[in-house]
């Protein structure tokens, strides 16, 4: 069996350790407290300290030097002048700038997706359904897509149009386009 210390043991132990934590407490606590007599040592450092010359600052970047350029092509044609492309002339053909715009002119073309037909023969209506969820009628002459596309046919499986597009010189030029009946 094992001695169980006494009690006398214990609280001698725990007299040493608190004498022992004191001493360590007492000298801290005079390292941090100054005397009157430390005051003029630490006055004299600060004004050492502040009497020092500072340290020298780095020089200044030197300035680059540019070349200077001197634009010498006023008298020459100007490649942004309107007066030197074709806007007014040729005889292809143009968006009509006074024609109403319709509905569907509002969405890209490959955001609309053909749902049906109604009617027959000549009479034959497409069902267009726009990104906004709502479906509209379409008759061949309608105008749908943002590049002025012209229905020209509308038949069971989808609607053929015709779209103007510029072409980079002032003109503009025709391209066929479709959109098919939507698989379900």
């Amino acid at each position: 069996m094992r001695k169980q210390p006494s009690i006398h043991a214990a609280r001698a132990l725990r007299i040493a350790a608190l004498l022992v934590l004191g001493l360590v407490l007492a000298g801290c606590g005079r390292s941090v407290t100054s005397t009157p007599g430390d005051a003029p040592n630490l006055e004299k450092w600060i004004a050492e300290v502040k009497n020092r010359p500072a340290p020298p600052l780095e020089p200044l970047p030197v300035m680059q030097q540019f070349e200077t350029f001197e634009y010498a092509a006023q008298n020459l044609r100007d490649p942004f002048s309107k007066a030197f492309s074709d806007e007014s002339g040729g005889s292809g053909p143009r968006p009509d700038p006074n024609r109403r715009k319709q509905v569907l002119e509002q969405f890209p073309l490959d955001s609309l997706n053909m749902v049906g037909t109604i009617g027959k023969g000549p009479g034959l209506v497409a069902l267009v359904m726009a990104p906004d969820k709502v479906t509209y009628r379409v008759h061949p002459g309608d105008y749908m897509g943002q590049n002025d596309g012209r229905v020209t046919g509308v038949f069971e499986d989808h609607i053929e149009l015709v779209e103007l597009v510029p072409d980079g010189a002032g003109g503009w030029l025709e391209r066929p386009a479709q959109v098919a009946l939507e698989d379900q």
